[in-house]
């Protein structure tokens, strides 16, 4: 049911839609099947379908409550001591997104939750096919079909850039970061991950000119977030001082880049929320030969000196530890001990993904990678680390595959997901965050208008409606 006369009969008398918005009569009816079929739309309709579907999502939203959001004043009133105690889940979902986002709204409203982060990296944005306008559209679905209500926190995540190609030409490269950036806010990503810690020259002699083209590309991306965040939002906005997966950051390095940072910063700009830092982990995690993950030496004293210094020091939330999916369960509850603003999980919840595939998908996912990803195979790597490291790259190609698995199937990955975010959302104390959130978070309400020749013919004029909550 892609028609766009047929979206706009989804809901019934529920919803009233005119030009400049929607109004909604009964809410209950969002949280039904109905509210598939309008995500559906919005990923997998013809191009009027997708724009329509998605700017209904997003009115819907508004209307109710349910809005793309910064975390940025929860983060500096944690950097002034007004809140701690627990430490902020970043998520990337990046295969069967809807399902995934569904389950994590869930745990939200059974654990009153509402500090936490969906998230997507520039890289996941290209292979899981997610552009960052589908991506808010899918995951504000998921709240509303579950009925959450309240901020929804989207974050670009390690929009980064490539030290190879900024070697070779920098102004594409910087560029490039910069259309994101752009792209993602005008979509509803209300929070950034600049990451320019690739630029990072440990050749240099002193810390400050080791740190100095990742705090002045970083500036220089941080101007464009500002340029075009929305009136009434502030854009969390993260700077990254180690890149993940090579040595543990410093205090001293910590001083290097900020120091730098604010005293390049333009007068009167509003700078960064939060920093990351590497203590050990890496992304995905080191895969044996025999398919297992390595164990990780994650540094929580280093961890918890940088999140000590960025707070007092510098006014921030405090440090972000990236690579944190592959970890042991028994190390999730030292990060809200240890005062870290929030961590980034991804990889794990991809592992639970494959692990429920019916055997025959799964093998057809195994034959077009070791078609099409046959170049990155080293000579070394055994099936299982081949398949562990390349898998990620089939979630694009096999997207509708992955929406459309059996209802058993999904079942059975719901609950497991389910059983995943309680542990996660209770290790890093994030029950009951809702009041803390709603307490320093004001979503704006920020109405988008109707895409071109998509007005409802029967639709009621804009004088008529009633546009309240």
């Amino acid at each position: 049911m892609h028609d766009i006369d047929a979206l706009n009969a989804l809901f019934g008398n529920a919803l009233t839609i005119t030009e400049s918005g929607v109004s909604v009569s009964d809410a209950a009816e969002l949280a039904s099947t109905k509210m598939d079929e309008l995500v559906s739309a919005a990923v997998f309709g013809d191009d009027h379908a997708k724009e329509y579907a998605r700017w209904l999502i997003w009115e819907i939203g508004q209307a109710v409550g349910v809005r793309a959001s910064s975390i940025h004043d929860l983060y500096i009133a944690r950097g002034k001591g007004l809140t701690h105690g627990f430490t902020v889940p970043a998520m990337n979902i990046r295969g069967a997104s809807y399902d995934t986002a569904r389950a994590v709204f869930r745990t939200a409203i059974r654990k009153q939750a509402g500090a936490f982060i969906l998230e997507i990296a520039r890289s996941e944005i290209a292979y899981t096919d997610q552009r960052p306008a589908e991506y808010v559209a899918v995951m504000i679905a998921a709240a509303l079909r579950e009925g959450f209500r309240g901020p929804v926190f989207i974050q670009g995540d390690h929009f980064q850039i490539n030290h190879k190609k900024y070697a070779v030409n920098p102004e594409p490269e910087v560029a490039g970061v910069k259309a994101l950036v752009r792209e993602a806010v005008g979509a509803g990503f209300y929070n950034i991950d600049v990451d320019t810690s690739t630029l990072v020259d440990l050749s240099k002699s002193s810390l400050d000119e080791q740190q100095r083209l990742n705090y002045e590309v970083g500036i220089d991306i941080l101007t464009e977030v500002r340029r075009v965040e929305p009136n009434g939002v502030t854009i969390s906005v993260g700077g990254e001082i180690g890149e993940v997966g090579t040595q543990n950051s410093t205090v001293e390095e910590l001083r290097a880049y900020m120091d730098g940072f604010n005293r390049t910063l333009p007068k009167g700009m509003t700078g960064l929320s939060k920093i990351s830092v590497q203590s050990g982990t890496s992304h995905g995690g080191v895969v044996l030969a025999d398919g297992s993950i390595a164990e990780v030496k994650l540094d929580l004293d280093t961890l918890e000196r940088l999140s000590i210094a960025a707070r007092e020091e510098y006014g921030l939330a405090g440090a972000v530890q990236h690579g944190a999916s592959t970890l042991p369960d028994t190390a999730f509850h030292n990060f809200p001990q240890r005062e870290t603003a929030e961590i980034h999980l991804a990889t794990n919840f991809q592992t639970m993904l494959f692990d429920h595939l019916p055997d025959a998908l799964r093998r057809e996912v195994y034959q077009w990678l070791t078609v099409n990803a046959k170049d990155e195979r080293k000579a070394t790597d055994s099936d299982e680390q081949f398949f562990y490291k390349t898998r990620k790259k089939a979630l694009g190609p096999f997207k509708r595959q992955l929406w459309s698995l059996p209802d058993d199937v999904r079942a059975q990955l719901a609950a497991a997901y389910d059983t995943k975010f309680s542990f996660l959302f209770d290790e890093l104390a994030i029950g009951n965050t809702a009041a803390v959130t709603n307490r320093f978070v004001k979503p704006a309400e920020i109405h988008r208008p109707m895409p071109m020749d998509a007005t409802p013919a029967h639709a009621a004029a804009p004088d008529d409606a009633d546009l309240s909550d």
